[in-house]
């Protein structure tokens, strides 16, 4: 697929990614706990570093079942932190803990995780037409308030930065450039 979305540059795992998950809307709790997490893991290094430790990340987080890492111990701990499978970042360890607490919060308590998450924009991704990449945002008023509201909750790592690239990759937002053929396919998702 040629299109104008050039950040993943020539990488086949990398443009394989864009071309099948970037954008598309995920209303599933679990799933946009997983990926808020990969994306705080992301903070101070490139998409690319995670994606390609993602399925390491999955094995050593179980699946990312939020009941089973809120009660990670310490033993679990340090073997998170000898795991060369993962990026080994005692607090980005600790913020995936506290925040799977607080995702099992929000599910028994509030509307959902989900819910909490897509009600900022009503349900429905926002569907951009930039014409460049150099026209989309590294982040938005709406990215600060939702990084706003989960830091007031407790959440790691959820800066405004991070939220805007968390809500490009599960389709809240659609930021495929309109010259690639992505963005008309995303588009019709929502």
């Amino acid at each position: 697929m040629t299109d104008g979305c050039t950040w993943y540059g020539d990488d086949p795992f990398y443009k394989a990614y864009h071309d099948e998950e970037w954008g598309v809307p995920i209303y599933d709790g679990r799933a946009l706990y997983e990926k808020l997490i990969l994306d705080g893991f992301q903070a101070g290094l490139s998409w690319i570093t995670i994606l390609r430790k993602r399925e390491n990340f999955i094995a050593a987080f179980d699946g990312f079942n939020p009941e089973l890492i809120a009660r990670y111990d310490d033993t679990k701990i340090e073997s998170l932190m000898q795991d060369a499978g993962i990026v080994r970042n005692r607090s980005k360890i600790l913020g995936t803990i506290a925040g799977a607490k607080l995702f099992l919060e929000i599910e028994e308590k509030e509307d959902g995780f989900s819910n909490l998450l897509w009600n900022y924009l009503d349900g429905k991704p926002i569907q951009n037409s930039w014409k460049s990449m150099n026209q989309v945002p590294a982040e938005t008023p709406l990215s600060q308030a939702i990084s706003k509201d989960l830091k007031k909750r407790g959440f790691k790592f959820v800066g405004p930065t991070i939220v805007y690239a968390f809500m490009q990759a599960v389709g809240m937002i659609n930021d495929h450039v309109v010259t690639c053929p992505r963005h008309a396919e995303v588009k019709l998702l929502a």
